[in-house]
């Protein structure tokens, strides 16, 4: 593994390595301006999405609903899509599951409003802003993480970048130790109710809090061997 992407590509065009992945913004412009490479689409099982481990602790901004809306709003996902995967990637606004897997249920589109976003923040007492902690990161993603950064900080949350190796960032993440917000990129195999299980559900390895509600409909939906009640379960959840 090359987690560097800067020299995954420098690899690629000395012939080192035939095929190299995730390749993004600048360096994918000059990969396709590379004579003798091709750039193509892949199929990677992830979504990428934040992930607030303090909305369950009442002392922390990210408490409030209206705070977490407002920082989805202030992303701008095509605009970071067109930047850093030049438009390839896939916004299905679905935060865990992706839209090939079994059970995937389509959200509404997700919307960037920076002028509701900073609405949202003044009614919940910040209409200067406030420091959101860090922003834990995959190291090998970091430039994604820069970017959602600078759109957080249009609208006056601001955060200081934490990119871990990809090792120690599992870790800590399946450890509870990471604060503030994390940016997740699940990415094994499953479907709707596996992904859940790991992200969402009581007791899940990158499960920080859940809700009563969403925990009882994942254990009726265990036991429902009818393939259509199963679905429509997991769709409510």
């Amino acid at each position: 593994m090359i987690p560097d992407e800067t020299t995954r590509l420098a690899a690629l065009k000395r012939g080192e390595v035939d095929i190299a992945y995730s390749v993004r913004g600048e360096l994918a412009e000059e990969l396709q301006r590379s004579p003798g490479l091709t750039q193509k689409p892949a199929v990677v099982q992830g979504v990428f999405n934040i992930y607030f481990p303090d909305q369950w602790d009442a002392k922390s901004p990210w408490h409030d609903e209206r705070v977490r809306r407002a920082a989805s709003l202030a992303i701008d996902r095509d605009g970071l899509n067109q930047a850093l995967t030049l438009g390839y990637s896939l916004v299905t606004g679905n935060p865990v599951v992706a839209d090939n897997y079994e059970f995937f249920w389509q959200p509404p589109a997700p919307v960037y409003d920076p002028d509701k976003a900073n609405q949202l923040l003044a009614e919940a007492g910040f209409p200067k802003g406030f420091d959101g902690g860090d922003y834990y990161c995959d190291s090998s993603y970091s430039n994604i993480g820069e970017a959602v950064l600078d759109n957080l900080q249009a609208i006056g949350i601001r955060m200081k970048l934490r990119p871990i190796e990809r090792a120690a960032f599992i870790k800590g993440y399946a450890e509870k130790t990471f604060k503030n917000v994390i940016q997740s990129g699940p990415g094994a195999f499953g479907n709707a109710a596996t992904r859940y299980e790991a992200y969402v559900i009581k007791g899940g390895p990158f499960v920080y809090g859940s809700y009563p509600d969403i925990d009882a409909l994942y254990q009726q939906q265990t036991v429902e061997l009818d393939h259509k009640k199963r679905e429509a379960i997991l769709h409510q959840m």
